[in-house]
């Protein structure tokens, strides 16, 4: 800060005392417009991470909804195959009977487990410039919240997400059916309750972050879902 003052010949106490009270004036006038300009800019850099934070966590929402809605179509076949085997089971058919209807339903013996990406660039850059320390407190709480979960989410994801499931037998039975090989009725209906058990635990945690994320953007609960 910089003040150049005028330059004038003090004749008296009360020219003294006039030319003080206008350089403290000047100063206090200095100081009070870099405060506020400093305000500005700190109340413009948080506004735009509010903004820019709240555009990404919609997005990963969107991408959860999307990922959700494709696991439940792939849980939906793999019910129907579970119904089927259990009703061929309970009907008492043979071995040779149940291997006739599970190839001939062979499409529905998928596992196409769908992850979204959950981005966190614009929290990232809020910390980074630190402009998330401009933020009004309970509201930083909030997005602080949301990312947290979606980090944790990506360490379910990397770490635990399929081990529910025996990935290995699950690639023999797909080779089997695919050389029209018979397969073992009750292995094969183990391996597809390990695969509805793995969706069902992925579509858990995805509801859970979904959750999280509505409630720190301050939207309503959504509607349940068959899973």
């Amino acid at each position: 800060m910089h003040l150049e003052l005028p330059k004038v010949k003090l004749e008296s106490l009360k020219d003294f005392a006039k030319h003080y009270f206008m350089i403290v004036l000047s100063i206090l006038t200095a100081l009070g417009l870099e405060a506020w300009i400093e305000h500005a800019h700190h109340a413009e850099a948080a506004r735009v991470a509010v903004e820019r934070m709240q555009h990404e966590l919609h997005e990963d929402l969107g991408n959860i909804d999307r990922s959700m809605a494709r696991n439940d179509a792939t849980l939906t076949n793999l019910l129907k195959l579970d119904r089927l085997l259990r009703a061929d089971m309970v009907a008492g058919k043979s071995d040779a009977q149940i291997n006739a209807d599970i190839h001939l339903h062979r499409e529905l013996f998928a596992l196409n487990l769908d992850f979204p990406t959950l981005a966190t660039d614009a929290w990232d850059v809020a910390v980074a410039n630190q402009s998330a320390g401009w933020v009004d407190a309970p509201m930083l709480q909030r997005y602080s919240s949301a990312y947290s979960s979606t980090r944790e989410l990506a360490s379910w994801v990397q770490h635990d997400a399929v081990l529910l499931f025996n990935g290995p037998r699950m690639v023999d039975f797909f080779t089997d059916l695919q050389t029209d090989q018979p397969v073992a009725p009750r292995d094969f209906l183990y391996e597809v309750r390990q695969m509805t058990t793995t969706i069902h635990s992925t579509q858990g945690e995805l509801r859970s972050v979904r959750d999280e994320l509505r409630k720190d953007l301050g939207l309503p609960p959504d509607s349940p879902t068959q899973s």
